[in-house]
């Protein structure tokens, strides 16, 4: 679990973070959502509109598509013209633009009667989140913040929706560093998922402690709110995600008439949490086969940087990417052209696994002549390089596993 300092503990920090935080919030350029530290090494990929026809749209900043209104159900598209799209839609170029395609990607899967989603994106610029002194309550603050904007679109249409850390200290703490009370805006609630007894005022309660040892279980602390639509989960780990089956399993069955309840995974780095299943003291495998697969990505940006060696100058060659999705679109996977633009390598239908994704770079680089051909590489080598093993074990194909997270 992510354990927050109090903001007094917090005090003495350098408030360098905390400025450059508020400013990353209002970055206007796509490279805020590309890893750092690269950009004057990587490799240039242009190439002319006959090369690659189908990538040339992806090339250009989203910001380009601005004043092109986005289909939608209400304004009389249809879904293939939203999926068409969607399959085409560019990274965003800043904060305000992300928060309004998540908004709109969450809402066309609930349409489509998905009720366990996830949003996952990097919550700050990678400049920021690696500067020494941005602390991981820097990160979850970031987070809180931009859950609330996310619960804010759909409180406005009426939905009643619960923000919920894993415990209450955590909320408190937040609650207090925010300055604001459990009810920051209207219809928007800002909680835990595990809440004591009314009336219960004990700072330390040591069946909690006992529970958490134990790892069976919430021991009835978790409970839904009364006429709650939404509810959109943070900063929980591993050990916590439980309590979340665990509220699931409540609200799942609703009663005639009445829809059921949204549960949103909003930056949990959920591929990060898969990995700690099956380690002692965690879930087991089991709990990714029986409820994490069925989470649905819905707007999902993830960026990795990759480094090759090369038999010619410059002999080391950096290169990064990002794989993108906002529903109902399919998996871009994207390649970093070096201008703080991405080019659409290929589209994927199912989510290709971390390793998948990287060789689909490598074969970009390779049509391009920058790193050498599997021929002239070799069949040694080239297996030396990726090894025998190229996906984790959730990313392989599991019998009791659901496929709603790789689609």
């Amino acid at each position: 679990m992510t354990k927050l300092s109090t903001p007094s503990q917090r005090g003495s920090r350098t408030p360098r973070a905390a400025v450059a935080i508020s400013l990353a919030l209002l970055s206007s350029s796509v490279s805020a959502f590309q890893p750092p530290s690269i950009h004057k090494h990587v490799i240039s990929t242009t190439h002319t509109p006959s090369t690659f026809p189908q990538q040339q749209s992806a090339t250009s900043s989203s910001s380009l598509h601005m004043n092109i209104p986005t289909p939608t159900t209400s304004g009389g598209a249809t879904p293939e013209e939203i999926k068409s799209a969607a399959d085409k839609e560019a990274p965003p170029s800043s904060f305000y633009e992300l928060q309004r395609a998540s908004v709109r990607a969450a809402q066309n899967a609930i349409g489509d009667g998905y009720r366990l989603l996830e949003v996952e994106f990097p919550p700050l610029p990678a400049n920021v989140l690696e500067m020494d002194d941005v602390s991981a309550y820097d990160v979850a603050k970031a987070n809180v913040n931009l859950a609330l904007d996310f619960a804010k679109s759909f409180a406005s249409t009426g939905s009643q929706v619960a923000i919920m850390l894993p415990d209450e200290s955590e909320c408190n703490i937040m609650l207090e560093d925010l300055k604001v009370g459990d009810k920051p805006y209207p219809g928007v609630t800002l909680t835990s998922l595990r809440r004591s007894e009314e009336g219960d005022t004990r700072v330390f309660k040591p069946e909690n402690l006992l529970i958490g040892l134990m790892g069976r279980g919430s021991g009835g602390t978790v409970k839904p709110i009364e006429g709650t639509n939404m509810y959109i989960v943070i900063v929980a780990s591993a050990q916590e995600l439980p309590d979340v089956e665990e509220l699931y399993d409540q609200i799942k069955d609703t009663k005639e008439g009445e829809e059921q309840p949204v549960i949103v995974f909003y930056n949990l780095k959920l591929d990060v949490l898969r990995g700690d299943l099956g380690a002692p003291a965690f879930p087991g495998k089991d709990f990714q086969d029986r409820f994490l697969s069925r989470v649905k990505p819905v707007y999902y940006l993830r960026t990795r940087q990759y480094s090759r060696s090369t038999n010619k100058p410059p002999f080391i060659l950096n290169f990064q990417g990002c794989i993108f999705r906002s529903y109902p679109g399919h998996y871009q996977t994207l390649l970093d052209t070096g201008t703080g633009r991405y080019r659409k390598v290929v589209g994927n239908n199912i989510r290709p696994a971390l390793g998948e994704f990287k060789e689909q770079l490598v074969d970009c680089l390779r049509e391009e002549g920058a790193i050498p051909t599997k021929e002239e590489e070799g069949s040694l080598f080239g297996f030396l390089r990726t090894g025998y093993k190229v996906t984790t074990w959730w990313e392989e194909e599991r019998e009791d596993a659901s496929m709603d997270w790789r689609t």
